[in-house]
């Protein structure tokens, strides 16, 4: 649409930007390529009007607004490229150059991304050896069906760069169908990244392996290739992040699946509402008379599938959020290639701050008005009641940080709260576990907890936790809030792997490579989840306790009801009411009597019985302190509660000096 505006126009840019993007919400669905406007105009009364060219695109879900002066040149015939740029378009996708476009906007343009720039790569036969090597060539005039080059962004953080090597499908070439010319370049990209210690960044649409007249499974060999060299790439601490906006076929979903879904990965995968996981597309399933579903996002999208499962971390609503998204997980884990750990960033939040201060929001009707109520003795007597545990982990952090949580939609994990923030202007990946009951959705076992139980690691959770270690090992600190009873054990959950998955625990513990695992028992601890936390799992583990927790084998309550039987039946039966009772059934003068008060005894020595397993449970919680854990060397330290902030970030601030110092060493060594 072209508009021309006669009368000059009084209005900054700035305004025009905001008014562009107030209004673009109302060209949804139009498809249109671009408004036009020409006007005179004049941002200050005092200037003369200039004849400008107003041109408002949509790059993604990106507005783009470009000035430029008036041509006398006849309109062109579309090129080529813009061409490919209405086809990706037509697929509602992006083309690649078009993203890379929007990436790398110069400083002086508003946009939601940081400045950037972007160097394209290509193959080139160098001494007998096909190596990437930069190329200098207009957009659009790749030679196969995924572009590859290094991409900077220049952030407040980061204001050298924060470089990436990046991947970009082409939909417009076979619909991003994978054969020798593509794998060969993802291969050499992920050998770069790894020569020159860069994480990875991939938008990826595929059809899969490429299907054609000329060619067959060896484009499968070659796919296989690929797979062979991620798993290398990743397992040696390399890092891909991927966003999916389109439909990923086939090998492009096991692709996604070796570079961010196993235990040992440690790069995100972000989906938007367009995207899509399948191994097998629709229609080659219905015609093949396999199940399928209405459309490739109900076989392989966010919402029913990949969130809940666990496979796919965050969700974006489209492809501009998702990439915010990925902007602020680089603020987290971004580690320059000269240094040895993502950097520390400035804050206001005194790091003397009493987290005990902190407002509570109290939905459970626990009582608490303040987050200190959760600790303290009076509000929180043996550390029971049910609490919120996002609002401690608010607490805690920078608040002027964000609290980015990963698989928040992960189903049946619920318990376990993972998140990336900072705490003293340091990264870190903060866990908690949930400290109240949760309604489980959908078909619930018989043979299973009705609610997911506070404070209780089930077979999901268990799997998310040791997936953030792993994560976090060798990148960012571990910080983790504990209030833990251990392992659910129930039929249920022995049957959807929990040993497995709490075993995978204790080895991400034992195979973290630093800076610092954090463990703090901010109420109580006990059971087999003391053993996968235990400070001699590994030497980056530091544990220690708030003043007034608890931590032993088992609690005080099931130790009494289990362990302790006999004593608690001894100590009832010498009970003065029991004796007492005992006496009158000796006494009894009738057999009607005696049946009156045998019914009494029952009811009398239930409540006695009850009474006594309190003191018993009492006992035993009174006996098995944190003093005595700490006492015993399983954990390090206690701390009041209006000392956990400073004693954080001073634990924080330790651990990354000493981690620097070392992997200095091992470099000169």
């Amino acid at each position: 649409i072209i508009l021309y505006i006669w009368p000059p126009v009084l209005i900054t840019k700035k305004e025009i930007d905001r008014l562009a993007k107030r209004l673009a919400p109302f060209t949804e669905g139009l498809e249109l390529e671009k408004v036009v406007f020409r006007a005179k105009l004049r941002e200050k009364p005092s200037e003369m009007p200039r004849d400008t060219v107003i041109q408002i695109r949509t790059i993604g879900d990106e507005i783009s607004v470009v000035y430029k002066k008036p041509e006398r040149t006849l309109i062109q015939p579309l090129s080529e490229y813009d061409q490919r740029v209405i086809r990706a378009t037509q697929r509602n996708l992006m083309y690649p150059y078009e993203l890379i476009k929007l990436l790398t906007q110069p400083a002086d343009l508003a946009t939601d991304f940081p400045p950037g720039e972007f160097e394209e790569f290509d193959l080139r036969r160098v001494n007998g050896e096909e190596v990437l090597v930069p190329v200098k060539r207009p957009y659009g005039q790749n030679e196969a069906g995924i572009v590859v080059g290094k991409i900077v962004n220049y952030t407040e953080k980061y204001p050298e760069g924060l470089e990436r090597v990046l991947l970009v499908s082409d939909c417009t070439r076979a619909m991003g169908s994978l054969a020798e010319p593509e794998c060969k370049r993802i291969i050499a990209a992920l050998d770069m990244a790894e020569r020159e210690n860069l994480p990875v960044e991939w938008y990826a649409i595929s059809s899969g392996a490429k299907i054609s007249m000329d060619s067959g499974t060896e484009n499968l060999d070659w796919t296989a290739r690929v797979l062979k060299r991620i798993i290398h790439f990743t397992q040696a601490g390399g890092v891909i992040n991927i966003i999916v906006d389109g439909v990923n076929v086939g090998a492009q979903s096991y692709w996604n699946a070796e570079a961010t879904m196993l235990m040992h990965t440690k790069g995100c995968l972000i989906m938007t509402p367009k995207g899509a996981m399948v191994l097998t597309g629709k229609q080659a399933l219905d015609y093949s008379g396999g199940v399928s579903a209405e459309d490739n996002i109900g076989i392989g999208g966010f919402e029913r599938i990949m969130g809940p499962n666990g496979e796919a971390q965050y969700y974006a609503k489209n492809l501009v959020e998702a990439y915010r998204l990925l902007f602020q997980f680089y603020e987290f884990t971004y580690i320059a290639p000269t240094e040895v750990l993502p950097r520390r960033r400035k804050t206001k939040d005194p790091k003397e701050r009493n987290i005990c201060l902190y407002p509570y929001e109290d939905w459970l009707g626990s009582g608490f008005e303040k987050v200190g109520d959760i600790f303290s003795d009076r509000t929180n007597p043996g550390r029971k009641k049910p609490f919120d545990i996002r609002q401690v982990m608010k607490a805690l952090k920078d608040q002027d940080s964000l609290l980015l949580e990963r698989w928040r939609a992960m189903k049946d994990a619920e318990i376990a709260v993972v998140s990336d923030t900072h705490i003293g202007g340091f990264p870190v990946c903060l866990i908690g576990i949930e400290s109240h009951p949760i309604v489980r959705f959908g078909h619930v076992p018989s043979d299973g907890p009705e609610t997911w139980t506070g404070g209780t690691l089930f077979p999901l959770s268990s799997k998310k936790i040791a997936r953030a270690i792993n994560s976090a090992s060798g990148n960012r600190p571990v910080v983790l809030l504990a209030n833990l009873s251990g392992f659910d054990g129930s039929p249920e959950s022995m049957r959807k792997l929990q040993l497995e998955y709490g075993a995978e625990i204790g080895r991400a513990v034992v195979n973290y490579q630093g800076p610092l695992i954090l463990f703090i028992v901010i109420s109580r601890y006990h059971g087999g989840a003391y053993v996968v936390f235990s400070k001699v799992l590994s030497p980056y583990l530091y544990s220690c306790a708030l003043e007034g927790s608890y931590a032993s084998v088992i609690g005080g309550a099931p130790a009494a009801a289990v362990v302790f039987p006999r004593l608690v039946r001894s100590l009832t039966l010498k009970d003065e009411r029991i004796l007492k009772m005992r006496k009158r059934m000796q006494e009894a003068k009738s057999s009607k009597e005696y049946a009156l008060l045998q019914s009494e005894y029952a009811q009398l020595y239930q409540t006695v019985y009850t009474e006594k397993l309190g003191e018993v449970a009492a006992q035993f919680d009174s006996i098995h302190t944190v003093e005595r854990a700490k006492k015993v060397g399983s954990l390090d330290q206690i701390l009041p509660p209006s000392k956990l902030r400073p004693f954080v970030v001073e634990k924080l601030e330790e651990a990354y000096r000493v981690f620097s110092q070392v992997a200095v060493k091992q470099a000169k060594g």
